[in-house]
């Protein structure tokens, strides 16, 4: 029996076990939300890429102080008159030949330009890594906007929901009075039709809510509609808002990842004129190569002895014809191997080459020029982008300090229609006051009640705007 129970009480703790830990993978903080959509978001996998591009291109820069060896071989063969590549004479034969050579190239001077790519590549790292981080200072803020925004939608269903639990208690109370055929019949039928209408505001809601909760998953590439938020963590800071709007710019100026990319981008456009520039100083190179070939008629003779022969002349003695005589030597003649050859035709050069530009279209000319003209595109851009930035600081703290005044008076607004609505309910129940009364008592506090919380979270994500253009960007508090 002891033990029977000692097995009950361990499955029941695994049991909670379970579900608290289906709980916690179900419940996400705005901490999570946010390193989720870091580590799942497609925006920002393909800002890294752009970014490992940048340092390719960058090792290839270094790479291209290196020296290029390149070797060459090739084997072929002939049939008729060819030229002999071991003897450079003619012959009619076919022939089999290969040649071989590896070649050495090294550039000593350009005009900088290797040393001014390779500083332009760098900065575009830089320019990538800044823009890496803009991707992801964005990322963070649209998701804590996306995460208040599902909140918002969570607190007015829950206030729907209320509205409609109030409505169903009044129901059941209106129903007594009209079964028990005392009071206005009609309370009855207009609390009926009250019922209608708020079941209409919780799908409204409900609507509203899973639109919200939908945005937030794309922004988190998860498939999992079922999420729950937990935003016990999160810091609801009511208190008026300190920064002007000149001060928000300033630091956003010296923190904002979009500022950094983008003078980076100056920078590397800069160098891009001085690369361009090279191209009207002379080229210095070294270069060396190493030579070599193979004949298949090529042949090795040996003299093996000597003969007298006839030469067809003849010289007079005495009046009689005596035949010229001549010494003639005896070969034997033996193929040369393929690496004996290679090794006897082996023959290498090297010097120092300059390339001195002298005319060539403008193309030089037309290359600085375009070059000059990205430099003056990447500085309006960064032009336009203060401005732009400066712009939506200005609106925003604008309507931040707008939705402030607001919710101070809804707050007002919402206690004194809690009054209205509490005294208007008892003067119903007790008869004394009409249904549209308390409707309209009920549904002001209601109405209040929302745009009380749709000011509460309209506040919030604005400072959440401002907190990250100043570029604070702590998880869930900025």
């Amino acid at each position: 029996m002891y033990l029977n129970i000692r097995i009950i009480l361990c499955l029941s703790l695994f049991c909670n076990f379970i579900s608290a830990q289906n709980e916690l993978q179900e419940s996400y903080t705005l901490e999570d939300c946010i390193s989720i959509a870091i580590e799942n978001n497609l925006e920002l996998k393909s800002a890294k890429l752009s970014s490992n591009t940048a340092e390719v291109n960058f090792k290839q820069s270094k790479a291209n102080f290196l020296p290029n060896l390149n070797g060459n071989i090739n084997v072929g063969v002939n049939n008729g008159r060819s030229i002999d590549p071991f003897t450079n004479d003619f012959i009619n034969q076919r022939l089999t030949f290969s040649s071989a050579n590896l070649n050495l190239d090294m550039t000593i001077f350009n005009g900088f330009r290797l040393i001014n790519q390779a500083k332009q590549n760098k900065l575009n790292i830089l320019a990538a890594e800044m823009e890496i981080e803009e991707a992801k200072q964005d990322l963070i803020l649209r998701v804590t906007l996306a995460y208040l925004q599902v909140l918002n939608n969570r607190d007015i269903l829950t206030l729907a929901k209320n509205r409609l639990q109030t409505t169903e208690e009044q129901l059941e109370l209106q129903k007594e009075f009209y079964e028990n055929e005392s009071g206005n019949p009609a309370d009855y039928a207009d609390i009926k039709g009250q019922l209608t209408l708020d079941e209409t505001s919780i799908l409204s809601a409900q609507s509203g809510f899973n639109s919200s909760k939908l945005e937030l998953l794309q922004l988190l590439n998860l498939t999992d509609n079922d999420i729950e938020l937990n935003a016990k963590n999160l810091l609801l800071d009511f208190e008026q808002y300190e920064r002007s709007a000149e001060e928000v710019y300033q630091d956003a100026t010296q923190n904002l990842a979009t500022f950094k990319a983008r003078e980076l981008r100056v920078d590397a456009s800069k160098k891009g004129v001085n690369v361009a520039k090279a191209q009207f100083t002379p080229e210095i190179s070294f270069f060396a190569g190493l030579n070599t070939n193979y004949s298949s008629a090529a042949q090795l003779f040996t003299e093996t002895g000597t003969s007298f022969v006839e030469t067809g002349d003849f010289i007079t003695i005495d009046g009689e014809n005596v035949p010229v005589l001549t010494e003639s030597s005896s070969f034997d003649s033996n193929d040369i191997g393929f690496s004996e050859q290679f090794d006897n035709n082996l023959s290498t050069n090297f010097g120092v080459s300059m390339r001195v530009p002298i005319f060539n279209g403008f193309q030089a000319k037309n290359n600085v020029a375009l070059e000059k003209i990205r430099v003056e595109e990447s500085m309006v851009a960064l032009e336009q982008t203060q401005l732009e930035i400066k712009n939506a600081i200005a609106q925003v703290h604008f309507d931040m300090e707008t939705t402030y005044l607001r919710y101070e008076s809804l707050l007002k607004q919402v206690t004194a229609f809690e009054e209205s609505y509490r005294i208007n309910e008892i003067r119903f129940n007790n008869g004394i006051s009409n249904f549209l009364n308390y409707v309209t008592s009920k549904n002001n506090l209601d109405n209040a009640k929302i745009n009380l919380t749709n000011a509460k979270y309209d506040y919030l994500l604005r400072t959440k705007v401002l907190d990250y253009y100043r570029g604070n960007f702590r998880y869930g508090l900025y």
